[in-house]
């Protein structure tokens, strides 16, 4: 089970304020792209999974994932997620025609076809969206800073990954209200804002 703290932030400036501020504790960023399958009959969404292919920088690196049963509660996001490596050269095969999933050796792939029972129809390609993700540590957390591009618009977000969440989000609210950073509790998935069409 995946926990993280889900807070978004309004605007652009919020979110340039917040990486200058953070920019003493900066790692590393990544240029994300994610793309999403479900099956023909919709056996995924329908037992509320979702299927992705993360490229990393391009194509340094692609990650396949399984999510199940994602709620999100007061910017507490609990979720269960499978994840594995992929040749990013696969992986863009599998883009371009979804049907290559079928071929894919993946622990993941064979639970795909085993528990959710993806039929004749195979796979579709739901499309995606570019996040830029820029990586913190700081006072001991794990910082994400999230910019998400979708094709309506963009969203920002800081998210934090942790088995004590309550903890994290005090001490991230905290953070951003002693620098008058406005701010609200994440109410949706990238994945579920993607598929609405608008922002929230």
């Amino acid at each position: 089970m995946e926990v993280e703290v889900k807070i978004r932030l309004p605007d652009s400036a919020s979110h340039q304020k917040l990486h200058s501020l953070l920019s003493p504790f900066h790692l590393k960023i990544h240029r994300q792209y994610n793309t999403f399958f479900d099956g023909a009959a919709s056996e995924l969404s329908s037992r509320r999974a979702i299927l992705r292919l993360r490229f990393y920088d391009d194509d340094a690196k692609c990650v396949v994932s399984l999510k199940a049963k994602a709620v999100i509660i007061d910017g507490v996001s609990r979720v269960e997620e499978d994840e594995e490596d992929l040749d990013p050269a696969t992986g863009r095969e599998c883009v371009a025609d979804p049907s290559r999933l079928r071929s894919v050796d993946s622990r993941i792939m064979k639970r795909v076809w085993d528990e959710f029972g993806v039929g004749d129809g195979g796979f579709v390609c739901l499309g995606g969206f570019r996040n830029v993700r820029g990586v913190y540590e700081w006072n001991g957390l794990k910082l994400e800073l999230d910019e998400t591009m979708y094709d309506f618009g963009t969203c920002y977000e800081i998210e934090c990954e942790s088995s004590e969440p309550e903890k994290v989000k005090t001490l991230l609210e905290e953070y951003l209200k002693e620098n008058g950073i406005s701010y609200s509790y994440s109410e949706a998935s990238k994945f579920a804002i993607f598929r609405s069409g608008k922002l929230p």
